[in-house]
């Protein structure tokens, strides 16, 4: 049930941020290796990019990749969050003294994120490609051409095998790792301190809600250049063998991202992740400890 109730909350908080996500890919792949001032800006911040998207795409076009998105979440937060709980219930997060261990947390939602991020790599790839997928007119990045997620599994897997399929995993585990470890790690010790200091009663929706936000800003800050240069590398050309043509790995993307970009290169797209990260961690985790929370008390 675990596994279940945490999928459903990733997938409730998905339907509502999705538009954010498309928003959020568009920004990361604008000017992609190209020096700040030398290209076109067809997204120039996130209302803009709404405004772009709904103008020339159509409004559909905010809610592209929702399905392979969905499925994703359904996928890696059932995985992840569930494995979490797991070892919450299990009590392998807490000292021997009973109070809780930031340091257990990290590693325990490090661990739980790179599961469900690796078996979910196929669908998080083809979501990167439908998502970037615009008019002529305010395309950026590589434009792949697929009619859909079962579409685009099934031509990929055909060409290149379970290794095209699999292609961008490993260099999207950093970014899994440190935005799973950061969220997790922030959201218990957020809620253990405030537990602690009796500012909401006991087993409140308040004291998740306060928690996700905390722990919301907290994964934008970590995470966001290992997001750009995931989105990057999952959604660059390739060569016959499905090779990448633009980058060799994760440290390969950031590293030509910095030196042709610059720093803010690497965070581009950062009010997007803001704007899609915040709400959705704060929905996911919400979603999650009240399906737990009822869970356990018609159970009992």
């Amino acid at each position: 049930m675990d596994f279940l109730m945490s999928g459903l909350a990733a997938c409730g908080a998905c339907v509502f941020t999705n538009p954010l996500e498309v928003v959020k890919t568009r920004m990361q792949l604008q000017g992609e290796l190209q020096a700040p001032g030398t290209y076109q800006r067809h997204y120039r911040n996130v209302f803009h990019a709404f405004i772009t998207i709904g103008k020339v795409d159509g409004l559909a076009a905010l809610q592209k990749g929702l399905a392979p998105a969905l499925l994703y979440q359904f996928l890696m937060n059932g995985i992840r969050l569930g494995t979490y709980g797991l070892a919450e219930a299990g009590g392998y997060l807490h000292t021997a003294e009973g109070t809780h261990s930031p340091a257990r947390s990290a590693v325990a939602g490090a661990m739980a994120g790179v599961m469900g991020a690796y078996l979910g790599s196929p669908i998080y790839m083809v979501k990167t490609h439908l998502q970037a997928q615009a008019a002529s007119e305010i395309a950026v990045g590589h434009q792949y051409k697929h009619q859909g997620m079962f579409q685009a599994l099934t031509e990929i897997g055909q060409k290149h095998g379970l290794v095209g399929l699999w292609r961008g995993a490993l260099g999207g585990l950093p970014r899994v790792i440190i935005g799973s470890s950061t969220q997790l790690c922030t959201f218990s010790s957020t809620k253990d301190l405030l537990s602690q200091w009796e500012i909401f009663p006991p087993q409140s929706w308040k004291l998740a809600l306060v928690a996700a936000m905390v722990s919301g800003i907290a994964v934008v800050l970590a995470m966001a250049p290992f997001d750009v240069a995931c989105t990057r590398l999952y959604n660059q050309p390739t060569d016959a063998q499905g090779k990448g043509l633009m980058y060799r790995g994760i440290l390969d993307a950031l590293l030509q991202t910095a030196r042709t970009e610059g720093i803010f290169g690497m965070y581009k797209g950062i009010g997007a992740s803001y704007f899609r990260l915040g709400p959705h961690t704060i929905l996911s985790l919400f979603f999650w400890d009240q399906l737990r929370s009822l869970y356990y008390t018609y159970t009992k």
